[in-house]
């Protein structure tokens, strides 16, 4: 077979080439065989010429295929070889991949899969021990407030000591621990979930919310009974000795540090810490002095026989209230479990004594001047309500102006001194009367200065 190359027509380059576009050579083709001027155009020629050399290509691929037909199959043999050759390795590879895979699963993913199980079920048991003990040491601090709250009231069995108002303190300071362990409650944190576990949810309000409560209003009724005046006794025998007097105030002591550690905490530092139930306590045993005072006053300034008796009344209540700013002034804040000393650029200073945020809030500088000046501008109205009405009140009150003068002032005098019983237990307790002619004078006008109207 000679291997000569028959010459054609056809321009193999042209239809070869990256450039080449079907749509600009059918274009040639019919410009070739026609004349642009033409309207109808002839198709069947340029259509003809592109069958016949679509015809003539189809007859020389046949020609080369023919010619060409034993180094083709040796060449498709060939790559067939290669390529069986080629799968063998690739499925050896393949299948070398898989049991590797299967060891990799076997030795890694299986135990990675049951070692998680284990991590997890080890986590949830954690969060389980710490749950539990978060719970024991709930239970163990209520236990022990019941037994401190035993302790106040009084109610241990029997051979159990008498009330013990230190106690309240104790019962606090246990109260500030459940309030530090229940607020606690982020995730991470000592006291986090206990809000979802049911003995504590029956343990905060069937036990520690009454016993809160019943130390709450245990204390205020203690400041409510605050009396260390001797000038009501009627006899030797009633007054009050040293010792019931330090009995008297280590109570109220008691109780004022248990209404200042149990007061809401609204900042995390002392410097801001306002004692809310103090004050609050502290302001109504004031008030509850005045209003009386004020009503007894106003009663014996109607019938003067009473008088007497009314102005040492209030001479005792006045005293009380000496003995509770001495004793206020000589307690420190103790140190609060829920608060830090730590203070940065705070522009109040800490508390030095619980004397301090009661005469911020009553803005005052001294209670026995706050106690006579209210009451002094209370009174004023309710003398001029006598004289208004007249009669024989009226009329006795003005011919003995001079005597409830004196009376008055007696009154003041004796009324802004410490008591007798607070006075014996040394230098610390001795309080340095001051002048109170002011306060005298301020009680004398609101009642003889409406009279000489």
């Amino acid at each position: 077979m000679t291997d000569t190359s028959e010459p054609s027509y056809i321009d193999y380059e042209a239809f070869l080439s990256p450039s080449f576009s079907a749509p600009s050579f059918a274009n040639s083709l019919v410009l070739a065989t026609n004349d642009p001027s033409d309207a109808p155009l002839d198709l069947s020629t340029p259509l003809s010429r592109v069958l016949f050399d679509v015809q003539e290509i189809d007859t020389h691929i046949d020609t080369l295929t023919t010619r060409s037909a034993l180094p083709l199959l040796q060449y498709t043999k060939d790559h067939v070889e290669a390529s069986k050759h080629v799968l063998q390795e690739v499925e050896s590879r393949v299948a070398s991949l898989t049991d590797g895979y299967k060891r990799l699963e076997k030795d890694v993913i299986e135990r990675y899969e049951a070692a998680e199980q284990v991590r997890l079920a080890a986590e949830r048991l954690c969060q389980t021990v710490k749950i539990g003990r978060s719970v024991a040491r709930c239970l163990l601090l209520g236990r022990q407030l019941e037994a401190q709250m035993s302790e106040l009231t009084g109610s241990l069995p029997a051979g159990g000591k008498r009330e013990d108002y230190r106690a309240m303190v104790r019962s606090a300071n246990t109260l500030l621990s459940l309030r530090q362990l229940f607020a606690a409650n982020r995730p991470g944190e000592e006291g986090h979930g206990l809000d979802r576990i049911n003995v504590i949810i029956t343990l905060r309000s069937g036990l520690i919310e009454p016993m809160e409560r019943t130390l709450l209003t245990r204390a205020q009724q203690i400041i409510r009974e605050f009396s260390t005046s001797s000038l009501l006794a009627s006899n030797v025998s009633q007054l009050s000795t040293y010792a019931q007097t330090e009995d008297t105030k280590s109570r109220a002591t008691s109780a004022l540090t248990t209404l200042y550690l149990l007061s809401p905490t609204k900042t995390n530092t002392t410097a801001n810490f306002e004692p809310i139930l103090l004050v609050s306590a502290l302001q109504n045993y004031l008030q509850t002095a005045l209003t009386s005072s004020l009503a007894a006053l106003t009663r014996a300034l109607a019938t003067l026989p009473t008088l007497d008796r009314t102005l040492l009344e209030i001479s005792a209540r006045c005293q009380n209230i000496v003995a509770l700013e001495a004793l206020l002034e000589s307690i420190k804040p103790p140190p609060h479990p829920l608060l830090t000393d730590t203070v940065v650029d705070v522009p109040t200073e800490p508390l030095r004594n619980f004397l301090q945020p009661l005469l911020t809030a009553l803005d005052t500088s001294s209670l026995p001047s706050y106690f006579w000046r209210s009451l002094a501008s209370a009174l004023s109205s309710r003398v001029q309500d006598i004289m208004n009405r007249g009669g024989v009140s009226a009329r006795t009150l003005r011919s003995n102006r001079d005597r409830v003068r004196d009376a008055v002032r007696e009154c003041v005098n004796r009324g802004s001194h410490l008591p007798t019983g607070s006075q014996g237990a040394g230098k610390d307790d001795v309080r340095v009367v001051g002048n109170w002619e002011r306060e005298a004078a301020v009680m004398v006008g609101s009642i003889v200065g409406v009279l000489g109207r």
